[in-house]
């Protein structure tokens, strides 16, 4: 079969592979349709590595993905062949004490799509365990599946802030992240969320949806204007989806008193805490690796009149301009949000 194979650094390209083969007890193979590329998977093309995961052989990349189940493996009676599929990409060890205390996100034995040296979705098949892959509704696309692992994120940062019905929110980023954490924040409950960046052009992008008000950072200061909205409160609860570090100056004094605080996006290197500040104004603090129990969630939303994530689609490319659209991601356009591959 065909695979989207990263070598090292900067050495990328559609090659033959071998086939997974037939689903195992409790798997299902599936014939993949869309995929969507994540920063990560650009990273470890531009610089061979993230943090301590390094690619020291060849690796299939990709792990946002949709597609048809073509097999079923022995005990599989929740899908059948021909179901269209989301997969969650990363998969547990059952065992272990992480996945016992439902915290299966965090589990140190995790296999995660496209992490070293786990293989990925962007081949013509995969083989994958039927208990982390969900069926499709019929209402939504292959590209909208394909973009339910970036909302699954967004959906969990919803979940730990614990929003309540009237809250009003706050995102600091309107990257891909910052973007489905606004729609499920939304969603959530929140009566208003509003989102800043540096880039007009993606605030754009969100432009027509009810509830959210966007924030030029690059004019207006994001606290001044939710504070302004509130009468001098603030927003109850504020995601940090950017991982920069100049976000974090004034981050702790951005959420009303006895708000939350709720890192989204993950630094490159450590930054500075103000736990006085924090302290002070009684704010709490939750953060959010990858996600846990969410993904059925997400879908029920994201098939709902509550969520269109299909706006968010920029541009699919043919499997075999896979490299192109990995320098279309690079391009940076203002504009994009999240591009795909379409096998």
């Amino acid at each position: 079969m065909r695979a989207l194979v990263l070598h090292e650094k900067n050495r990328m390209s559609i090659e033959e592979v071998e086939a997974p083969g037939a689903p195992g007890p409790g798997q299902v193979r599936i014939a993949m349709h869309t995929v969507g590329i994540c920063a990560s998977d650009v990273h470890y093309w531009t610089d061979g590595k993230i943090g301590p995961f390094v690619v020291e052989a060849p690796m299939i990349l990709g792990h946002e993905g949709a597609g048809t189940v073509l097999e079923v493996g022995e005990g599989v009676t929740s899908l059948a062949v021909g179901d269209r599929v989301v997969m969650e990409p990363g998969v547990p060890d059952p065992t272990s004490r992480a996945v016992k205390e439902g915290n299966y996100n965090v589990d140190p034995g995790v296999e995660f799509w496209a992490t070293p040296p786990v293989h990925g979705c962007l081949a013509d098949e995969v083989l994958h365990p039927a208990a982390y892959t969900y069926r499709l509704p019929e209402s939504m696309s292959f590209a909208e599946g394909a973009l339910i692992e970036p909302f699954a994120v967004g959906m969990f940062a919803a979940t730990k802030a614990e929003i309540s019905p009237g809250d009003v929110a706050a995102v600091v980023g309107a990257g891909t992240i910052g973007i489905m954490t606004a729609l499920a924040a939304l969603a959530g409950g929140a009566s208003r969320v509003f989102i800043s960046d540096v880039l007009p052009e993606k605030l754009a992008l969100l432009d027509g949806i009810e509830g959210i008000t966007t924030v030029d950072a690059t004019a207006q200061s994001l606290g001044e204007v939710v504070r302004e909205a509130t009468g001098g409160w603030g927003p109850q609860v504020v995601f940090e989806a950017t991982g920069a570090a100049p976000a974090y100056k004034d981050l702790w004094a951005l959420p009303a008193p006895g708000g939350r605080i709720v890192l989204v996006g993950m630094p490159v290197d450590p930054v500075p805490f103000d736990i006085a500040t924090a302290q002070s104004r009684g704010v709490s603090l939750e953060t959010v690796f990858r996600y846990a129990n969410v993904h059925q969630k997400a879908i029920d939303l994201a098939a709902s009149d509550a969520v269109d994530l299909s706006r968010f689609v920029s541009e699919t490319f043919a499997f075999d301009d896979s490299v192109q659209a990995f320098e279309r991601f690079l391009e940076g356009r203002p504009t994009d949000v999240k591009i795909q591959i379409a096998l």
